[in-house]
């Protein structure tokens, strides 16, 4: 447990924390919340997390049983065990960044846009589409797949919606590859050449083989990553121009900054942020936030 003191002369503000005591009731519950925190999402018998804490039974049983009543976890009375809560996650959607995927990304739109003197996308995974929320028009005219905020592309057609798609589990791609096929058939995209393409962006790290589908338009993307082990594309930072202006030399420049920008966005990612699960919903939150 945390004690807050302060001597008699301090102003509000001016706190001091003790060290937290390891044998606190506080403490302990924590431990065990991290414990089951660990689990990714598997439930553990009493027996178990006692052991695995260092706990008497009975304590751990009573620290549970209080956990429980919160909401903080959850139990199954037939397989008795216990997992973590609904509580607990309506909570976290709470904490973490307080801003959205579109409000973080914004500044670097606009920052790219600046340096570059290009147009700068961002666009998310949405279902078997990818749905531009953001866009930093530079000074050249510049046709696109999405067109301005809210237009859609099927996952496969333009380097944006081919940087999210390589960085999807394998079982989902082959899902979307399947179903988006005969919508990829107008832009004499096969599955071959797709999937060719796809294991590039992968080596590579960004995507940049959409040059010629719109006449004189030419791009590059780098997904965003959502932070853990899968890395799984939430997102993708993507730039429009002429062909002329991509050169090989500049391509590698752009990819390099685009990567950079990417990596600290996701680092500074919200994972209950409803613009992860629905493109739709960032657009929402930026109208709501600019009303």
């Amino acid at each position: 447990m945390k004690f807050f003191c302060r001597k008699p002369h301090q102003m509000a503000g001016e706190w001091k924390v003790s060290q937290t005591d390891p044998n606190s009731s506080l403490h302990r519950a924590l431990g065990l919340l991290r414990l089951l925190g660990r689990q990714e999402g598997a439930a553990l018998r009493l027996t178990d997390i006692a052991t695995a804490a260092g706990l008497p039974r009975p304590t751990a049983h009573r620290m549970l049983r209080a956990l429980t009543a919160e909401g903080f976890l959850d139990y199954d009375a037939q397989a008795r065990r216990y997992r973590l809560g609904i509580e607990l996650f309506q909570i976290a959607a709470r904490a973490g960044a307080p801003q959205g995927l579109r409000d973080l990304a914004r500044p670097a739109l606009l920052r790219l846009t600046a340096a570059l003197g290009e147009t700068l996308f961002l666009l998310v995974h949405n279902g078997y589409d990818a749905v531009c929320i953001e866009r930093s028009a530079g000074p050249l005219p510049i046709r696109s797949f999405t067109g301005d905020i809210g237009g859609h592309v099927p996952l496969g057609l333009g380097q944006g919606s081919v940087a999210i798609l390589a960085f999807l589990p394998p079982d989902e791609q082959d899902e979307i590859i399947r179903h988006n096929l005969q919508r990829l058939t107008p832009y004499d995209r096969d599955e071959a050449s797709l999937r060719a393409e796809i294991a590039q962006v992968r080596r590579e790290g960004h995507a940049g083989g959409a040059a010629g589908v719109i006449p004189g338009m030419a791009g590059l993307a780098v997904p965003v990553l959502a932070p853990g082990p899968e890395g799984r594309a939430v997102a993708a930072l993507s730039v429009g121009t002429v062909t002329e202006r991509l050169t090989p030399e500049r391509r590698c420049a752009i990819a390099a900054i685009l990567k950079r920008e990417a990596a600290q966005i996701a680092a500074r990612l919200n994972p209950f942020d409803p613009a992860l699960r629905r493109a739709g919903a960032a657009m929402e939150h930026g109208a709501a936030a600019r009303a």
